[in-house]
C-alpha cells in the first residue's frame, strides 16, 4: 500500500506494508500440509468428534477439544483440520481461525513426538532457565521452534508454566520435570531420543505428542495412575508452615453500611 506524503517533507510515496511482522507465524499455511482429509480419516475422525460434542450443551463449546483432536492427528493445525473443526459444528473458517490461532497449545508447524518447552519467564530465567534453554539448543542442533532431523523432539521456550516453585521447570508433553539444570535437561531430551524417555517429576507417564493431543481433546487416557498427580512439598510448604504454628486467616469484619 503507498500513502502520499506521510513521513516525507518532499512529498514522496511512502511504501507501508500491512499484516503481521514476517517473523510471526503464518496462519496455518506449511508447505506440504493436508487441505482436506480423505474418506477414511475423516469418517473416522467423525465418530470422535461426536463423542466429544455430546459432552456440551451447546456444540461450538467443542471447539478447543476439537482443535486438539484434529492437532492429534497431523501434529499440529492444517487447512483440513480446521475446515473439519467448521464443519462440524457449522462455524466458519473464520471464527475457527481466530480461536486456534489465540491459544499457544495450537501448533501452526510440523512437532515432534516431544514438544520440549523451557520456560524463560521471570522465576524459571533467573533460576537457570535461560541456561538451560541455549544449553540445549546448542546440545540439539536446533533453534527455538525448530524439530530435531529425526523428528523426536521439538523445543521450544515458553511462557510459566505455573510451577515457580519448582524452578526451573522443563514440560515435555505438558508433564512437568522440575528442578532443572542444563545437565538434567540434556539428559532428558537424549532419553527421548533414545526411546527411553525419563518419567516425570509429576503426572502420568509419558506419551508422545499427538496422543497427548487426543488426551486433552477428552479421549480415553489409558495411561496408568501412578499416584503422581496432585501438589508437592514445595507447593505446600507455606501450608504447613501455617499449621505448625497455628497461624490463621484474619477475619473479615461484618460490614457497617446500611
Amino acid at each position: 500500500m503507498t500513502v502520499p506524503n506521510v513521513g516525507s517533507s518532499n512529498g514522496e510515496r511512502v511504501f507501508i506494508r500491512l499484516g503481521p511482522p514476517p517473523e510471526e507465524p503464518n496462519q496455518f499455511v506449511v508447505d506440504g500440509a493436508p487441505q482436506s482429509y480423505s474418506d477414511e480419516v475423516r469418517a473416522r475422525l467423525e465418530v470422535e468428534a461426536k463423542e466429544i460434542i455430546a459432552k456440551y450443551p451447546s456444540s461450538r463449546s467443542a471447539l478447543l477439544p476439537l482443535l486438539h483432536l484434529v492437532q492429534g492427528e497431523d501434529s499440529y493445525l492444517t487447512p483440513a483440520g480446521l475446515e473439519f473443526c467448521s464443519q462440524q459444528l457449522g462455524l466458519t473458517g473464520a471464527e475457527v481461525s481466530a480461536v486456534a490461532s489465540f491459544y499457544t497449545m495450537y501448533r501452526r508447524g510440523p512437532t515432534g513426538d516431544y514438544l520440549v518447552g523451557v520456560c524463560t519467564n521471570t522465576l524459571c530465567a533467573v533460576m537457570g532457565g535461560d541456561a538451560i534453554f541455549e544449553d540445549l539448543k546448542d546440545h540439539l542442533g536446533i533453534g527455538n521452534d525448530q524439530t530435531t532431523s529425526d523428528g523426536t523432539v521439538t523445543l521450544q521456550h515458553i511462557e510459566c508454566n505455573a510451577a515457580c516453585d519448582y524452578a526451573p521447570v522443563v514440560m515435555v508433553n505438558w508433564e512437568f520435570y522440575d528442578n532443572q539444570t542444563p545437565a538434567s535437561a540434556r539428559e532428558l531430551v537424549d532419553s527421548l531420543r533414545s526411546g527411553e524417555p525419563l518419567a516425570p517429576s509429576r503426572g502420568a507417564p509419558l506419551c508422545k505428542f499427538r496422543e497427548t493431543s487426543r488426551i486433552l481433546a477428552g479421549l480415553p487416557d489409558q495411561r496408568p495412575d501412578e499416584g503422581q498427580g496432585g501438589a508437592g512439598p514445595a507447593t505446600l510448604a507455606g501450608l504447613r508452615v501455617a499449621k505448625e504454628n497455628d497461624m490463621q486467616a484474619p477475619e473479615v469484619p461484618e460490614s457497617t453500611d446500611d
